[in-house]
């Protein structure tokens, strides 16, 4: 999606700090942070919400679960953690692309 600015990190026409990549997610630290450590785990395919994920997504959807307390772990969140997905406008969803929220006090 041309204007969305998730699609533009993982094209890298936007400038992020990121923590890890792979062939399928970027995670990269948010600009508006809720705790000393808060990252964002994205998919490079272009999701809108969870509301738009479909069974071809189960995939996608179970490894970024399974990254958020490997990351979480490597960057100082070994006791725990809190995850977020906001989903659509009336879930307090600002960016129309699937992410999912890491953050929490280091150990």
């Amino acid at each position: 999606m041309s204007n969305c600015i998730f699609c533009k990190i993982v094209a890298g026409e936007i400038p992020a700090t990121k923590i890890y990549e792979d062939d399928d997610v970027v995670a990269f630290n948010d600009i508006r942070p809720l705790a000393p450590v808060h990252f964002m785990i994205v998919p490079k395919k272009h999701v809108e919400s969870l509301l738009a994920a479909e069974p071809v997504d189960q995939a996608l959807l179970g490894k970024i679960l399974l990254l958020a307390p490997k990351l979480a772990r490597e960057n100082g969140l070994g006791a725990g953690f809190k995850t977020s997905i906001n989903t659509g406008k009336a879930g307090g969803q600002e960016v129309f692309h699937l992410h999912v929220h890491v953050y929490g006090h280091p150990n």
